[in-house]
């Protein structure tokens, strides 16, 4: 079909629903059902597994394969943001990684410790295809909507994102609490796992499928189709970021600014990887199919709480500054990670997962919002993001290697949560060095 015009509100529509189609990964597998699955692996065994000729914890392990995925993604995605500005079909890379951490997770259906080297594969595949293909669909977006567009048909991508990804996570949450419904056959235990199996490959079927309606309408990408990709042109990229750190010599606000956000986002992002795992060594649930049931309630309490958090930390900013709602949100995280050393009740982790969601959404939310109001006046404003999102995974790279090693060193993430609140406090004594801007006020 011919290409649909600039700001079409079809094409609008379906550039968002790819975030109906892959956000499925981030909740399922990243958040959810995987972490639970990969615990229950160990259940019956050592929580400690020979791999790579070491012996590893299974949280400081699956923290190293993540933070390993969050570099090879930082370190790649200059070069196919570079690609991306000059290539004519960018949709093809696109779909490549979009298949790529699609095919993944269908993988990890045949997850075991018996093939774990093959397993791990699977699940570092799924990372860098879901990170990647984010790279060519958020490069899209001043393609095909125009500025005073932009905001809202993000915010509809992130709302279709969000319901889709509880639909299903809603769907396996029945599937792993009444498996015989569904005709999965087994004792209680089998069935549940054999569910979170079919789950991942739910996943993988639906990020595919529903992602065709937005390759439907997408363009190719640029209007010109380039003969040959050059060197100067995957290295663009680079250059970019080197541009953008430059100028962040000259707007003091910024640059301390950015300097806190990288502190306490890696807190924030490790956090979030890792706090179902942590629910599933730490708390005393009563049994396996109480922990796999409270875990992922838990994991959508923090999504329904996260919104209430966002539009509440919105208003606060209206009214107080942007940086005083960080300091306070920052303070606020200081204190959950002291308490998340004594909590030990499923009741204490469904306290802390509503509070955490309170300020999981606002503290995300909010740091973006700030970084682009403090932005010099330029069109430019990819490259600055460009840098902004490979500093976030950076930041996740170093707060997983953290966790990781602290883990594995002391046999219990308790001491790795604690841990984690140095770098809130940290980031919190950053952010008041900030500069008063009229843009923040």
């Amino acid at each position: 079909m011919a290409d649909l015009l600039k700001g079409d509100k079809k094409l609008l529509n379906a550039w968002a629903f790819y975030d109906w189609a892959n956000s499925v990964y981030s909740l399922v597998i990243s958040s959810a059902v995987f972490p639970i699955f990969y615990e229950a692996l160990f259940s019956e065994r050592s929580h400690y597994i020979t791999v790579f000729g070491f012996s590893l914890k299974n949280s400081a392990l699956i923290s190293f394969v993540t933070a390993f995925a969050f570099l090879v993604v930082a370190f790649i995605s200059p070069i196919l943001s570079g690609i991306s500005d000059y290539v004519g079909n960018k949709k093809s890379f696109m779909k490549f990684f979009c298949y790529l951490g699609a095919l993944s997770c269908v993988g990890l259906y045949w997850f075991s410790l018996e093939n774990i080297y093959l397993s791990l594969v699977f699940y570092f595949l799924g990372l860098v295809g879901f990170w990647g293909s984010w790279v060519f669909y958020n490069s899209y977006l001043p393609d095909i909507a125009f500025a005073e567009q932009q905001d809202a048909i993000s915010a509809k991508g992130f709302s279709y994102g969000y319901i889709g990804s509880v639909i299903l996570l809603v769907v396996n949450l029945a599937m792993i609490m009444i498996p015989d419904v569904f005709g999965i056959s087994g004792t209680k235990g089998e069935a549940a796992m054999k569910a979170m199996r079919y789950s991942f490959v739910m996943v993988g079927i639906w990020w595919i499928v529903f992602s065709q309606y937005t390759y439907y309408y997408l363009p190719k990408g640029n209007k010109f189709v380039a003969s040959k990709i050059k060197q100067n042109i995957i290295f663009n990229g680079y250059k970019e970021l080197q541009k953008v750190w430059h100028l962040l010599a000259e707007n003091k606000a910024l640059k301390r600014y950015l300097a806190s956000f990288f502190v306490y986002s890696m807190a924030v992002q490790t956090v979030m990887l890792i706090a179902t795992y942590f629910g599933a060594q730490e708390i005393q649930w009563s049994s396996q199919s109480e922990s796999t049931t409270g875990l992922i309630i838990c994991i959508l309490l923090i999504q329904l709480v996260a919104i209430v958090g966002a539009t509440f930390t919105s208003k606060a900013s209206a009214r107080y500054g942007n940086i005083p709602t960080l300091v306070v949100i920052n303070g606020f995280w200081i204190v959950l990670c002291a308490l998340a050393y004594f909590i030990t009740l499923p009741i204490h982790f469904y306290v802390m997962a509503g509070l955490v969601g309170l300020v999981m959404g606002g503290i995300q939310a909010l740091s973006r919002s700030t970084y682009s109001k403090l932005l010099p006046q330029s069109e430019d404003t990819a490259s600055f993001f460009s840098f902004y999102d490979v500093a976030e995974k950076i930041g996740i790279v170093i707060g997983m290697c953290v966790y990781g090693i602290i883990d594995q060193i002391t046999g219990s993430p308790r001491f790795a949560i604690v841990f984690l609140g140095v770098f809130f406090v940290i980031g919190l004594v950053l952010l008041r060095r900030v500069p008063k801007t009229t843009e923040l006020e």
